[in-house]
């Protein structure tokens, strides 16, 4: 399935990232430092839809195609994220992703993320508003 290393996010991938780019880095070093590398082979299934989902990916390297009822939604690769829902409601999966290459990421879990953002109202208060955004 997938390989859990020990391996951290740096701060400057997650930079680049749009739903952390209000943050400074102080901030993007502690939400860094909360998550841990996911890597997953060509062919992988990285979630499925309908199934429980308890991470948060953002994709450092290689692609993946997105599908949603059986349907082509497009492809993902680096920068993108992917989870953020399931992050905040513990929801299923909406999408099933596929790795379509070797996939690097680095994913948060929630119980990583709620004391982060419970402890930290700037933080919690820059994502709260990117990710209304996203929903715009």
């Amino acid at each position: 399935m997938y390989n859990c290393a020990v391996a951290k996010a740096s701060a400057e991938m997650l930079k680049n990232v749009p739903l952390f780019s209000g943050l400074d880095s102080r901030e993007l070093n502690e939400i860094a430092g909360t998550m841990r590398e996911r890597r997953f082979g060509a062919g992988d299934t990285v979630t499925q839809e309908g199934s429980g989902g308890a991470g948060f990916f953002v994709v450092e390297s290689g692609e993946a195609e997105v599908t949603v009822e059986g349907a082509p939604r497009g492809t993902i690769g680096a920068g993108d994220y992917f989870g953020e829902i399931a992050l905040l409601t513990g929801s299923d999966r909406t999408a099933t992703i596929v790795a379509t290459t070797e996939l690097v990421c680095h994913g948060m879990t929630p119980w990583d993320f709620r004391p982060l953002v419970e402890s930290n109202s700037a933080i919690a208060w820059k994502l709260l508003t990117a990710m209304a955004e996203k929903l715009r």
